[in-house]
């Protein structure tokens, strides 16, 4: 009798379960194509089957620079739209004195700090065929309505791989003659980073329609020669 009721238990138990997969939308932990959720409660589920993508993982070989160019939040919108970049903050550099806000920096520069892959985009690229095409490198501390050296054409270096890349990029673009006056970006090494406040970064995202007086230049690509 013990062995024909483990018997029967058994039969209604697969049973149950056969039952259970021919039902629509009815899945087992641990089943192919079961959604689980990732760690943090994100992923899986609809929004990744509408094709929603997760965010790019760290690249062993990344880069970071520092780029001026007048209000740091059009130059930011436009920066992290470029295939290579990783990363951006916005904040403040070039200047006379550490942890600078924007109530208080003075000799700083407002700037955006990139993080990049160069696998993908090489920093001499993105300079000379993105930031000097974004903002107007020959007005002297002024971008658009907004005056002042906090407004400078800056690009700040880490080492000196990246003051060859920027003294050469300046060179290729007054060679280009894409602008009808010389170039007048200057180069600095990095001094006094701060990052900016939480209501600078990402502000055109925060804030669409947000001011802006950067724009994309019609702008055939400049020839790139291997340094």
């Amino acid at each position: 009798m013990r062995n024909e009721s483990i018997l029967g238990a058994l039969g209604c138990r697969l049973l149950a379960l056969l039952l259970l997969s021919l039902l629509p939308g009815c899945t087992r932990a641990g089943d192919e194509g079961a959604s689980t959720p990732s760690p943090s409660g994100v992923g899986g589920g609809v929004g990744a089957e509408m094709g929603s993508q997760e965010k790019e993982g760290p690249v062993a070989e990344s880069q970071t620079v520092i780029l001026a160019g007048g209000c740091f939040w059009g130059l930011e919108d436009l920066l992290r739209k470029i295939d290579g970049v990783l990363d951006t903050d916005v904040g403040y550099c070039g200047g006379e004195n550490a942890n600078a806000t924007y109530e208080f920096h003075p000799g700083h520069a407002e700037a955006v700090r990139l993080v990049f892959d160069p696998a993908r985009i090489s920093l001499d690229e993105l300079l000379v065929n993105w930031f000097f095409r974004m903002h107007d490198p020959t007005t002297v501390d002024r971008q658009g309505n907004d005056r002042g050296s906090s407004y400078r054409s800056t690009i700040f270096y880490f080492d000196e791989a990246q003051m060859a890349a920027a003294e050469r990029a300046i060179r290729v673009v007054d060679a280009a003659a894409r602008w009808p006056g010389p170039i007048v970006t200057t180069v600095e090494p990095v001094r006094n980073w701060s990052p900016g406040e939480g209501y600078h970064q990402d502000y055109l995202i925060k804030n669409p329609g947000g001011y802006t007086c950067h724009f994309l230049r019609e702008w055939t690509p400049i020839p790139i020669d291997a340094p």
